[in-house]
């Protein structure tokens, strides 16, 4: 990248100051610029004695490569393409395992729980999901110190241990310390590692990569239900509970033995960045994101109850609605964020986040299985567009990619909360009324989300429609 020559031109001179580095290394400057990270450059290139071994060595630490040298990226290829399948398993047992728990509320309710409320039995969902994203946030800081290895070990132990523990448990303190706890902490630990190494893999493919290994959730939860209502039934509840977990077990190998760090920050990340809030763009999104995952994974957590309950449905095919819904989320992380790429990921999640309210109000005149169906595969698709997209779109508002983890953290800890109280607040709901106020507080919620990101894409891109943004 420098040449000899240059070199020896600096080693002769006692002292490199910002003159010399203009009269002498104007071309080198131009060259790293397009490879180098020069926010990595010491204050030994601005003006302090460098002899000729120091110089070397400081081209050398330019020249590694850097989280924000974008165009060392490589954006493709066979080892970046592994990393997204090691993601897609990632997320198939994270987000897969969070949006499988609907089949569990539905079993609990007349099963092993059956002396519980509705709304203390969707506590145990919600807190699997709010420790995934809130641990989430909290483990970012190890990834950047280079414990990638360790979340993904701590991870899936913690995962398949309590996945395991849920098949002996008898009593309500029992299965919120296994599934809730045990695996939500484990999800934790998986969720940093799955989104944060593609940034590092890809940029203009960064929504179509992440669509891809968000699909994973939601064949997690189409495969997941579907095993645990077959089995139950036959083997019982211990039994499909543990097969459940060999099956994690297979594949969470497959991203421990895969996936490799490519690059790390060269310093350690702030933990908080506040100076982010003040941000209208950031702070709208982030908002939405409260409120529209709030009322978001309502369906995902009664809708198989409500087939029953109001006899849309036989038992049989009721289970079957939290599967239809996670297969068409399959192609809602897919094919809306491969069109990201071309169109903005704010774009595109806006008008996805505002159909998925929409969908969730017209649940409310259900009666026929027919219409039930056609609206779990409308609410699966955009959904799913709106749970993959957030990742990118925080890249996105991340001017300094050394933020990003920071950035992505303090959104998702705040997200985590509307997760948590959503599904509990329904569950009171649907105690002290009927479904119809359920599809209510969720349809409005997730509507008022999308009508926040909106003011998101306005702060971010003006009033423009066809501006990329």
């Amino acid at each position: 990248m420098t040449s000899h020559h240059q070199l020896k031109d600096y080693s002769s001179s006692s002292t490199v100051g910002s003159e010399k580095v203009i009269e002498h290394g104007q071309h080198a400057s131009d060259a790293f610029e397009d490879d180098v990270d020069t926010e990595s450059i010491t204050p030994a290139v601005a003006g302090q004695p460098m002899g000729e071994n120091a110089l070397e060595k400081q081209i050398s630490i330019m020249s590694a490569p850097s989280v924000n040298n974008v165009r060392s990226v490589p954006n493709g290829g066979l080892l970046a393409w592994v990393q997204v399948a090691g993601s897609f398993f990632l997320f198939f047992n994270s987000w897969g395992i969070v949006n499988t728990f609907g089949v569990y509320q539905t079993y609990y309710e007349t099963g092993i729980l059956a002396s519980s409320t509705p709304s203390n039995i969707s506590w145990i969902g919600s807190i699997q999901a709010f420790l995934l994203m809130l641990v989430g946030a909290l483990t970012g800081p190890i990834y950047d110190a280079g414990y990638f290895r360790e979340l993904l070990i701590t991870g899936s132990f913690l995962i398949v241990f309590g996945q395991m523990m849920l098949s002996l448990c008898t009593s309500y303190w029992q299965v919120l310390l296994s599934q809730a706890i045990c695996v939500g902490l484990g999800c934790g630990c998986l969720f940093v590692p799955a989104v944060a190494i593609l940034s590092t893999y890809f940029t203009t493919k960064i929504a179509t990569a992440m669509g891809l290994a968000a699909a994973g959730s939601s064949l997690g939860g189409v495969i997941y239900p579907i095993i645990f209502h077959r089995l139950q039934p036959s083997i019982g509840f211990p039994w499909a509970t543990r097969v459940i977990g060999f099956i994690m077990l297979a594949t969470l190998l497959i991203p421990n033995v895969g996936m490799k760090v490519r690059v790390l920050p060269a310093a350690r990340r702030k933990f908080l960045d506040l100076a982010a809030f003040r941000e209208a763009p950031y702070f709208l999104f982030v908002f939405g994101g409260f409120l529209g995952f709030m009322g978001l994974y309502t369906p995902f957590f009664y809708v198989q109850t409500y087939a029953i309950a109001k006899h849309i449905t036989d038992e049989n095919l009721g289970f079957y609605m939290l599967s239809i819904i996670n297969a068409a989320s399959i192609f809602g992380r897919i094919i809306p964020n491969y069109v990201a790429d071309r169109t903005g990921p704010i774009n595109m999640i806006v008008p996805c986040a505002l159909i998925s309210g929409i969908v969730s109000l017209c649940l409310i005149p259900v009666s026929s299985v027919a219409s039930l169906v056609v609206l779990c595969l409308v609410y699966g698709f955009f959904s799913g567009t709106f749970v993959s997209l957030p990742p990118t779109i925080f890249v996105l508002l991340s001017p300094n990619r050394g933020m990003i983890g920071t950035r992505m953290g303090m959104g998702f800890s705040v997200v985590a909360c509307g997760l948590l109280i959503g599904t509990p607040v329904c569950g009171l709901i649907l105690k002290a009324s009927s479904f119809e106020y359920v599809w209510v507080f969720s349809g409005a919620l997730t509507i008022l989300g999308a009508l926040s990101m909106a003011g998101c894409r306005v702060a971010q891109g003006g009033w423009s429609l066809m501006k990329k943004v």
